[in-house]
C-alpha cells in the first residue's frame, strides 16, 4: 500500500473511531499577503489538517505528509510544538481550516483564516500653519482604518478612508504624534516630527511676514512723503 493511500486509510478509520472527539468553536485568524500564520492547536502524534473539504496534510508518527500541491512549498509542521504554520500567504489561502488530533489529546478545532493585502504606509503633510496651531493631513493610497495618536492617546479615528486630518496646538509640539494605518491583520505607523511639520514652517511663515513688512514700510513712507510734499506745493 502506497504511503498516501495508507494515510487516507488511517484517516477513514479514525473518523469512525474518534467521532466523539472534543470539538472547539470556530476562531478567526488574519494574515497578510506574503506573511505567515500559525494555527494555534497542536497535533503531536497523529492527525490531519484540512482546508474546506480537502485534506491538506497528515501527521503520522511525527512525520508530515503534504497532500495538496498548493501547500507543498509553504506548509510547515513543528515537531516540538505540533503546530501547523502556513508561510508566504496568498489570497487563495483564505478559508476554513480544521485541525484534528487523533492520538493523545483528541480534538477537532476550526479556524476561519482571512488573508488581507498589506496595510498601506501612511504619509503626513502640513496643510496649514497659524500662530497657535497647525493642520496636518495623514493619507494612504488605498482604503484603510486611519488613526491619529498623541503619545498613547487616540485623538482621531476613521474606518475605511483615504485621509484623516488633525489640528495640533502649539502647546503640544513637544508631544509625540503618529498616524497609524491598519487593516484587520496589520498596522503601519509613521511618527511626525512636529518641529519640522509645524514649528519650522511657522517660523518660515513668520519670517516671510517680517520680510514683507520690512519692504512695504519704506514704500508706504515714500508715498506718504510724496503726498505731503504735493499738498504743500499746492498751498
Amino acid at each position: 500500500m502506497k504511503p498516501r493511500t495508507n494515510m487516507i486509510f488511517f484517516y477513514v478509520v479514525d473518523l469512525l473511531m474518534f467521532s466523539s472527539a472534543v470539538e472547539h468553536g470556530i476562531t478567526s485568524l488574519a494574515g497578510v499577503v506574503g506573511g505567515s500564520v500559525t494555527l494555534p492547536d497542536p497535533v503531536l502524534r497523529f492527525g490531519f489538517l484540512s482546508h474546506g473539504r480537502r485534506t491538506v496534510a497528515a501527521v503520522n508518527n511525527r512525520v508530515l505528509e503534504i497532500l495538496e500541491d498548493l501547500y507543498k512549498e509553504n506548509l510547515r509542521w513543528n515537531q516540538e510544538t505540533g503546530h501547523f504554520m502556513i508561510t508566504d500567504l496568498q489570497k487563495n489561502h483564505s478559508g476554513v481550516y480544521c485541525v484534528e488530533s487523533k492520538r493523545g489529546r483528541v480534538f477537532r478545532s476550526t479556524h476561519n483564516l482571512i488573508v488581507y493585502d498589506s496595510a498601506p504606509t501612511p504619509a503626513v503633510e502640513t496643510l496649514n500653519v497659524s500662530l497657535d496651531s497647525c493642520l496636518l493631513l495623514c493619507s494612504v493610497d488605498k482604503l484603510a482604518t486611519l488613526s491619529w495618536f498623541r503619545d498613547s492617546q487616540l485623538l482621531n479615528h476613521s474606518i475605511s478612508t483615504f485621509s484623516l486630518t488633525i489640528t495640533v496646538d502649539k502647546l503640544d509640539l513637544n508631544s509625540t504624534f503618529r498616524c497609524a494605518s491598519a487593516n484587520p491583520a496589520e498596522e503601519k505607523a509613521v511618527n511626525v516630527n512636529m518641529t519640522q511639520s509645524c514649528r519650522a514652517e511657522r517660523e518660515v511663515s513668520s519670517n516671510l511676514e517680517i520680510y514683507l513688512w520690512a519692504i512695504t514700510i519704506p514704500i508706504k513712507l515714500t508715498v506718504l512723503i510724496a503726498l505731503t510734499a504735493a499738498q504743500a506745493a499746492l498751498h
